[in-house]
């Protein structure tokens, strides 16, 4: 199908300039696939806080990626999900894929406003993101040469945000992946101490890691101008979701694709070799 058939699905991907939405829409855009870009700057402009811009921006559209802005774990995020769950329903919209997090009680709350919306539905339930380090606020911590994180020494199983993407757009697009839940994690669990360590092996530089408390961590973020929104949700989350109980890795990228998810050692291998991470005068290790 071509960009312009007039009966091929129109998807609506939110989040669409994020890490997983930007993705998302790539994909799907390559695989000749009607996609409109939910953002703030769209040509349809699409914003989670000002509910004027819902309609315009589900009109004509079948399937939605919902990635939630800043994360379902924010104080009112329910309500902002059945608020929109209504609006895409009373738009005619079919299905709805929900990006989701692992772990957290008021993300469950929202899979569960959209399992009972009377639409279709995918939960993409996912661990902490590995590009957190380098796409996300983590990112001048490694090009600083020292990360320094409460909890350090909790494993857990990043996953990667390709493979968060390739499951959405199966669910998007793909046959038997209706009302599946996904729980998305990396092959492995890995602290945040090693994490750190196999990003300085792959940069071949010296990037120490030191364990912190919550207070010092707050003030570090801020400290690198952090968005205060994003300080908020990093604290709750190292508080409250990064204490172990999603250490286990989880089978939902092999449920949904038939393949093993990518291992953190080869984002930190392909990342280094981007660019991302590097710095003038980086001590070579």
């Amino acid at each position: 199908m071509t960009f312009n058939d007039a009966n091929q699905p129109q998807i609506l991907v939110t989040g669409g300039t994020g890490k997983t939405g930007a993705r998302v829409a790539a994909r799907l855009q390559q695989a000749g696939h009607q996609v409109r870009i939910g953002s703030r700057t769209a040509e349809i402009p699409f914003d989670w806080t000002d509910r004027d811009t819902w309609s315009a921006a589900l009109s004509g559209i079948d399937t939605v990626y919902v990635a939630f802005q800043p994360d379902l774990a924010v104080p009112g995020a329910p309500d902002v999900i059945q608020a929109f769950t209504t609006a895409a329903k009373n738009s005619g919209v079919g299905k709805l894929v929900l990006l989701s997090g692992r772990g957290e009680p008021e993300a469950v709350e929202c899979e569960e406003i959209v399992q009972q919306s009377g639409l279709d539905w995918t939960i993409v339930r996912c661990s902490f993101f590995a590009q957190n380090f380098s796409e996300g606020a983590f990112t001048d911590y490694i090009l600083g040469g020292h990360v320094a994180l409460p909890n350090g020494d909790v494993p857990e199983p990043f996953v990667h945000a390709d493979d968060i993407a390739d499951v959405a757009v199966a669910a998007l697009t793909g046959e038997g992946h209706s009302r599946e839940l996904y729980e998305l994690t990396g092959p492995r669990a890995l602290t945040f101490a090693e994490a750190t360590a196999e990003i300085a092996e792959a940069t071949g530089r010296d990037i120490a890691f030191t364990p912190i408390t919550r207070t010092e961590f707050v003030a570090s973020l801020t400290e690198y101008q952090v968005p205060a929104d994003a300080v908020s949700l990093l604290d709750y989350l190292f508080g409250t979701i990064l204490d172990g109980r999603n250490s286990a890795p989880a089978d939902g990228v092999q449920r949904a694709l038939g393949r093993a998810p990518k291992d953190f050692r080869a984002y930190a291998a392909e990342t280094a070799a981007s660019g991302v991470w590097s710095v003038e005068e980086a001590p070579v290790r």
